[in-house]
């Protein structure tokens, strides 16, 4: 084969390569502190591959996920959330404290179970946040460390 057919090959396969790969984009998240826990190992083979229309995509972090673009992104291995007069609501038998809003984002840590879980799901997506912690616990639960403590009625 002559030089130039080879190089105009090679290009041709490095252009495909570069095609193909730029299609499964990774998204860059950092690990929480206990990322390395056995049970955040356990949680990450249970999380799904889509949350209602939002496609599980891939991370580059230890025991996180991420799904949508990424609308929700889960984290293990976050600080234990100490007892608080937050909100706290069960979904599907897993108890969360929801953190107060912020502007762009909602996020919501495991209550009761070491190590914690972090969900944050980006606001203003048309996106039903009960179904996605709904999903997520179910999914979840069977990984997750027994509960030591649950959420109480908030007193006003």
């Amino acid at each position: 084969m002559p030089l130039n057919r080879r190089l105009a090959a090679v290009a041709g396969a490095l252009g495909l390569l570069a095609a193909l790969t730029g299609c499964s984009t990774t998204v860059h998240l950092e690990p929480a502190a206990d990322a390395n826990d056995p049970v955040c190992a356990d949680v990450s083979v249970l999380v799904p591959s889509a949350i209602g229309d939002l496609e599980r995509v891939w991370t580059d972090a230890q025991a996180t996920a991420a799904w949508g673009d990424p609308t929700v992104v889960l984290r293990c291995g976050v600080a234990v959330p100490a007892p608080s007069d937050l909100v706290c609501q069960t979904f599907s038998g897993v108890d969360w404290l929801v953190l107060d809003q912020e502007e762009e984002r909602q996020r919501l840590v495991t209550y009761g179970r070491d190590p914690a879980i972090e969900v944050i799901i980006r606001r203003g997506e048309a996106i039903d946040f009960r179904s996605i912690i709904d999903k997520l616990s179910t999914s979840i639960q069977s990984g997750l460390s027994p509960a030591t403590s649950t959420c109480t009625e908030r007193l006003e």
